[in-house]
């Protein structure tokens, strides 16, 4: 199987750091979204949305969605889980995941590529109004999750999890455009800490 990503992106890294808790290793090759390899007639074969993470298998299925493909190598090698253990406890890690993708992930996405000119290409048109927009949504998102963590030492629980790993990359992708967790927030930043010294922070 091959697994097709582009390092600087947050969707593949989502892919990357999976596969690293689970100890995994795919051929992996680079698709240059900067460099517009994304939008090429061959890649598109592969993904017609021109989208990065893709994973293709032996037999030529191809899987689209940074989930979704955490979600094949989950059912392929289930531990650690990092989609949750039993019935419940994969509900809550659903919908911890879901709400930090929609309250987290696209919120750091719309202020990177609304605001950062090398991007221009990605997000045509840019519109930095829309991105200035975001940061005080990202910041109520991190007042949101500093609560959450106040409770629980992971987002989802007491287990690290794909939820997780979304919200580093989520945080990791706002600290390219300057915003950065306020210094009150002491729960996320001990969270944050403590998640960006694991090994797999720096598949």
């Amino acid at each position: 199987m091959i697994l097709y990503s582009d390092d600087r992106a947050p969707n593949p890294r989502r892919v990357r750091i999976f596969l690293a808790e689970k100890g995994i290793e795919v051929e992996t090759r680079t698709v240059d979204i900067l460099k517009d390899e994304h939008k090429s007639p061959e890649f598109a074969k592969l993904s017609p949305l021109h989208r990065l993470p893709v994973l293709q298998l032996d037999d030529g299925t191809v899987i689209a969605e940074s989930v979704a493909i955490c979600r094949y190598f989950e059912e392929l090698n289930p531990e650690p889980p990092l989609m949750g253990k039993d019935r419940m406890d994969k509900v809550m890690v659903e919908m911890w995941q879901r709400q930090v993708e929609f309250n987290l992930l696209w919120q750091a996405a719309h202020v990177m590529r609304h605001l950062i000119p090398a991007l221009a290409s990605i997000e045509n048109p840019q519109v930095p109004e829309w991105g200035k927009a975001n940061i005080p949504r990202l910041h109520r998102a991190y007042h949101w999750l500093d609560d959450v963590l106040a409770e629980q030492p992971y987002i989802a629980g007491d287990d690290f999890t794909i939820a997780d790993i979304t919200a580093l990359c989520a945080v990791d992708f706002a600290r390219f455009a300057k915003v950065e967790i306020a210094p009150e927030r002491e729960h996320l930043k001990r969270w944050y800490d403590e998640i960006s010294s694991r090994p797999s922070a720096k598949a």
